[in-house]
């Protein structure tokens, strides 16, 4: 049996999608900005896609920008935003627990002379609001914290700290990195008072290569991407209507039985944890319950190097992470685990399994089961 728990490092496209951006791709392949037949059809697709995520998010059609993910919608949303304000001020907030795709662009713009301030968080990876107020100065020009931790899913405080920042000093800019938190979670950014918002399509069931980033109306970013114009030249280059397109027809989809499909995969992560709990030496990091994100489970196994464990499991068919995608293929300690105060010695012991809508009952016990015999054979095998 083939079970694929790695899902918070992509998913499988739907069915839906794929056939959608295959018809673009070979029969409505026009470039929007020619103004012939072919172009208009590219162009409807644009203004579907537009329509569909401004709906779901509860805003203007013009405030989506399209990207090439996650990465770039941070990016834009950072560099974008220091770059036009900081005649205003050259302060700027995040948390210690950020995806790389956050921490590097803020290591760049600190090399650039901005100041940041990293925000701890407690053991399940929860920042403090009264941190979060103590920090916020009047030359702040930008706070931006995650919807949702990619490794451990935990779940931030946005709606409150949208609201805190608003009251502290209302010209401070909130970004919200959402890439994990979209299609798990209803999100309007106007009522949680976040001025942009980033996601990625192939973390729900859509193409890699393609994202957005909201940017609120009169919020002051500037256009890291300069070229043709595109976008009313916030980001130039010739569209990926096929991947925005499938971008579009994944957040429809996947936002049609949402409640449902997050009461199913909250059973399946409750599942997943109580098994492995069973297991001796077996740690749960993150938030209990519904406290913590439906899909994400990280567990730590004393003992064991993640590695080892990861290809253990992949032997029996079973893919898992050993933290961030964007990581695993390099030898560092996750600043998540460490920001949590996980112990020196599960750092490198520590394994993400990601759910997704597709997952089943059989493939969970399937996972518990090989865990429940993995771990003792390894543990064997272990120098004192």
């Amino acid at each position: 049996m083939e079970v694929y728990l790695d899902n918070s490092a992509t998913t499988r496209c739907f069915d839906e999608v794929a056939r959608l951006m295959h018809q673009i791709m070979c029969e409505d392949y026009g470039n929007p900005s020619s103004m012939h037949h072919k172009g208009v059809e590219a162009e409807r697709y644009l203004r579907y896609a537009k329509e569909t995520l401004a709906k779901l998010l509860k805003v203007n059609e013009k405030e989506i920008l399209f990207t090439s993910g996650g990465t770039e919608s941070d990016n834009i949303a950072l560099i974008g935003t220091a770059m036009a304000n900081h005649r205003r001020g050259r302060h700027l907030i995040t948390t210690r627990i950020e995806h790389p795709a956050v921490l590097q662009p803020m290591a760049y713009l600190e090399n650039q002379g901005f100041m940041v301030t990293y925000l701890p968080v407690d053991h399940e990876g929860k920042i403090s609001l009264t941190d979060l107020e103590r920090a916020i100065r009047p030359d702040t020009i930008l706070v931006s914290i995650m919807h949702t931790n990619n490794e451990i899913g935990t779940i931030e405080p946005i709606a409150e700290a949208g609201a805190l920042i608003k009251r502290m000093n209302p010209q401070t800019l909130f970004h919200v990195d959402a890439v994990q938190g979209f299609g798990k979670f209803r999100i309007y950014p106007a009522k949680m008072q976040v001025d942009m918002l980033s996601v990625s399509a192939h973390k729900i069931h859509g193409p890699k290569g393609v994202g957005f980033l909201y940017i609120r109306e009169n919020a002051k970013v500037n256009p890291i991407i300069y070229g043709g114009g595109q976008q009313k030249g916030m980001r130039s280059g010739t569209e990926n209507v096929p991947g925005i397109a499938g971008l579009a027809k994944a957040a429809e989809l996947i936002y049609e039985h949402l409640d449902e499909d997050m009461d199913r995969m909250y059973g399946l992560r409750e599942m997943l944890i109580r098994g492995a709990g069973r297991i001796d030496g077996v740690k749960v990091n993150g938030c209990p319950g519904r406290e913590g994100a439906a899909h994400i489970v990280s567990l730590s196994v004393r003992g064991i190097r993640s590695e080892v464990l990861l290809h253990a499991l992949e032997e029996k068919e079973i893919y898992v992470s050993a933290g961030s995608a964007c990581a695993s293929n390099k030898p560092q300690t996750s600043a998540t685990l460490k920001a949590i105060g996980v112990e020196k010695a599960l750092l490198d012991s520590t394994i993400r399994f990601s759910i997704s809508i597709f997952t089943t009952e059989e493939e969970i016990r399937y996972t518990i089961q090989a865990l429940e015999e993995i771990i003792p054979m390894l543990r064997r095998y272990v120098r004192h």
